[in-house]
């Protein structure tokens, strides 16, 4: 397969499970940033691994391991599944010079990808996707031998650079840092968490039990399948959610998305509460509460409420366009006190310049303790406050521009009714 036929968008690629997400093109791209990450220093480097519980994902980062391992880079192999910001957080603690998590985050499960984060723990910049997308051009991307599926870390040529590590330690020690796990426990706040059968399974569980809370998690096991569903934390995919607040009297409800990087949640009174009111609340925490200030990011497309709050706070407020990786490049660059888009991936000072589901749901738990008061009273108090806002959204299926100028319109009467039914709605990104 050509590298035209391997797309990269703004955090990395991804593509139907074994038609173009195959083990040999996920090997040419492994060998692509092997290539890039090799350039950029003259000492070992290391970069870190993670899967989510996708089809094969753990298989595909053992490929990917051999092939960084083969050209004597030291892999850091998560040793479970784990969340975006798991890994994120580890290639920032670690030193690493890179991340590669294999996950298609919110997308439908017939689909696979591969994310590149940078040192600092967020998304590559494009200039480093553009360099990594042309190294798969180069001789040695394009004649890796085919090989067998790899079944062990250490059938790797290099088996000594590879080490597997339990990422999940590491992580909710920072999370500690961030949010007020006391109160969040003397609260006794009853809450469920429902990681969608996502990488984000027994994560939420973990730290608040730990933190005393009455804690029920639903859809944590293994399905690849995410129980026909796309695992994207919208109010049409948590009936399940909602029923679990409602039948065990839960205060609150906490959804992630497949890899965790996105965040939506229930009331007690089974009402979906989007990210865009979560994005508002935690503004608001953090200055009222907290006593902290800083710039406020946020895409285009997300609440109008952002801005009311910024403005009466006097703080500064960037708008970019959508996708994480524009929001990353002004936290690296100014004093952000929180950013966030549209669709749920938030994140506050002192954390990775990443959406970060896990920490929003603890922060949003946080800020239920504080408050003292039901959820939907907080939310009521903020809408008569800098409201009332209304939210919306309508999913539009696209495919690139120079695809849906190649392909004759008739074409699509050709595909089959699912393939039509589940391409991504973001895969032109």
């Amino acid at each position: 397969m050509s590298p035209s036929s391997i797309r990269f968008g703004t955090d990395g690629w991804r593509a139907v499970i074994s038609h173009e997400f195959t083990f040999a093109n996920v090997r040419r791209v492994a060998q692509a940033i092997a290539d890039f990450v090799s350039e950029e220093t003259t000492r070992v480097p290391s970069v870190v691994v993670g899967f989510d519980t996708r089809f094969l994902s753990d298989r595909y980062a053992l490929a990917v391991a051999e092939v960084l391992a083969d050209n004597g880079i030291q892999v850091i192999l998560s040793r479970s599944d784990c969340p975006t910001p798991a890994l994120s957080y580890a290639v920032c603690h670690l030193r690493a010079a890179a991340g590669v998590m294999l996950t298609a985050s919110h997308n439908p499960p017939r689909y696979n990808g591969l994310k590149v984060k940078a040192p600092y723990g967020g998304p590559a910049s494009a200039e480093v996707m553009q360099r990594i997308k042309a190294h798969l051009s180069s001789p040695k991307s394009q004649t890796l031998p085919d090989l067998p599926v790899p079944e062990s870390a250490f059938d790797a040529p290099h088996s000594s650079l590879v080490t597997p590590m339990n990422l999940m330690p590491l992580y909710l020690d920072h999370l500690r840092s961030l949010v007020d796990l006391e109160a969040i426990g003397r609260a006794g706040l009853r809450a469920a968490v429902d990681p969608m059968y996502g990488a984000g399974r027994g994560y939420l569980r973990s730290i608040l039990a730990a933190a005393g809370c009455d804690v029920l998690e639903i859809r944590g096991e293994l399905n690849p399948g995410f129980g026909g569903i796309y695992p994207e934390p919208i109010e049409r995919n948590l009936a399940a959610l909602v029923a679990a607040v409602r039948d065990n009297r839960r205060d609150v409800g906490l959804a992630t998305d497949g890899d965790a990087d996105r965040i939506g949640a229930v009331d007690a009174l089974g009402r979906f509460v989007s990210p865009q009111i979560i994005f508002a609340l935690a503004l608001r925490h953090l200055v009222e509460r907290r006593g902290l200030r800083g710039a406020v990011v946020k895409t285009v497309s997300t609440t109008a409420m952002v801005n009311v709050l910024a403005e009466r706070y006097g703080l500064p407020l960037y708008e970019t366009p959508v996708g994480f990786n524009h929001i990353c490049d002004l936290i690296l660059a100014n004093d952000v006190l929180i950013g966030g888009e549209e669709s749920g991936g938030i994140t506050i000072r002192g954390h990775i310049p990443e959406g970060d589901g896990i920490l929003m749901g603890l922060l949003l738990l946080e800020i239920m303790a504080t408050c003292d008061q039901p959820l939907h009273v907080i939310i009521s108090e903020l809408m008569d406050d800098v409201g009332p806002f209304h939210y919306g959204r309508n999913d539009l299926k696209t495919r690139p521009f120079d695809e849906a100028q190649d392909r004759p319109f008739d074409e699509a009467q050709d595909r089959p009714f699912d393939e039509a039914q589940d391409r991504p709605f973001d895969e032109a990104q």
